[in-house]
């Protein structure tokens, strides 16, 4: 385990509000995180580093769903050991959409886009 990735609990209809209101601010929604079909955690005013880590396409992490004590969480664990000084990453797994958002892992494998 590396790290948890923690914020605020909010279902879909809050985080559909709160997307809209952060890219009228200028703050993007980049720090929402998708639980299950219903649950998002909003890591974008109260979160902790876990929010700051990049996608690859070949990544070092991987981003896991477990429960705990009936509460579903998001951890981040490592695929293999991590050395100092090395940016840790983990694939966002977007979902495939129309309008692609351009990758820049610089991954020998990368897709091109993170949907």
């Amino acid at each position: 385990m590396v790290i948890e990735y923690v914020g605020q609990i909010i279902r879909q209809v809050i985080a559909d509000m709160r997307e809209q209101r952060y890219e009228e601010e200028g703050i993007g929604s980049s720090y929402l995180f998708r639980v299950d079909q219903d649950t998002i955690i909003d890591a974008t005013k109260c979160g902790n580093l876990a929010r700051f880590i990049n996608h690859s396409c070949n990544p070092n992490c991987y981003a896991k769903i477990i429960t705990v004590e009936s509460q579903k969480k998001i951890v981040i664990y490592s695929r293999q050991p991590i050395s100092i000084n090395e940016e840790i990453t983990y694939d966002y797994k977007f979902p495939i959409e129309e309008t692609k958002i351009p990758c820049l892992c610089g991954a020998d494998s990368c897709r091109g886009s993170l949907n």
